[in-house]
């Protein structure tokens, strides 16, 4: 980067600065906080994120140097909650994915169920897309989640999403678009799983057996000092 366009080194202290100004208020927001979602503390967090991310860049555009932390990204974060604090009724929004890793299992264990109910008119297991019919019309998702091996399937990335409300909604009236107008302050909670994560942990995994074998050959050296 030329120097025409590079911070100056006022610019990167002047950065600092409104970091531990972030800090201090992130701080003093969490120790008045009113409840678990307090908007305060989470108006806060995202000021400290982008005071943060600001530094970062200024530092490494003037000085090729980075911090040694990271503050989380925001924009996947649910807004803080400002649902009913009873709340007299609830959904449960669910996607699972799944791969077809075994088609030939799939079909027959659909065509075993066609068989089973005696159907001679019933030809839905003859294809991929019939024999997924014909299974998540014969047993519940919950089910197919825990005996997904035998019907050849290979789990993907999930979510669960409970969201309140206060009052149920009408019989059938969101059966069209279940998962539309969702609002993300509605929701009490949620549990992500994914390979994602997995990935991640196995990095820190790694990290830290490298790190043990590097202990393990320094240690005769310490021994004959």
């Amino acid at each position: 980067m030329s120097d025409a366009v590079q911070p100056t080194a006022a610019e990167v202290r002047a950065a600092a600065e409104a970091v531990k100004t972030a800090l201090d208020r992130h701080l003093a927001a969490v120790e008045r906080r009113s409840g678990e979602d307090d908007p305060a503390v989470y108006e806060a967090f995202n000021q400290l994120a982008a005071a943060a991310e600001v530094y970062d860049e200024l530092l490494y555009d003037r000085y090729d140097e980075v911090t040694p932390f990271e503050i989380p990204g925001t924009e996947d974060a649910l807004p803080p909650y400002t649902g009913p604090e009873e709340p007299n009724a609830l959904s449960v929004l669910i996607r699972r994915d799944y791969a077809v890793a075994e088609p030939q299992r799939l079909l027959a264990q659909a065509q075993r169920v066609e068989a089973a109910d005696d159907d001679e008119s019933a030809e839905a297991a003859g294809t991929v897309h019939g024999a997924l019919g014909v299974l998540f019309g014969e047993f519940e998702p919950d089910e197919i989640a825990s005996r997904h091996k035998e019907f050849g399937l290979e789990e993907g990335d999930s979510t669960l999403w409970v969201t309140a409300a206060d009052e149920s909604a009408d019989p059938g009236e969101w059966l069209e678009m279940p998962f539309e107008g969702v609002d993300p302050q509605q929701v009490v909670c949620r549990f992500d799983v994914s390979a994602v994560f997995d990935d991640e942990d196995d990095e820190l995994d790694d990290r830290d057996e490298v790190d043990a074998g590097l202990d393990e050959d320094l240690e005769p050296l310490d021994a004959e000092r």
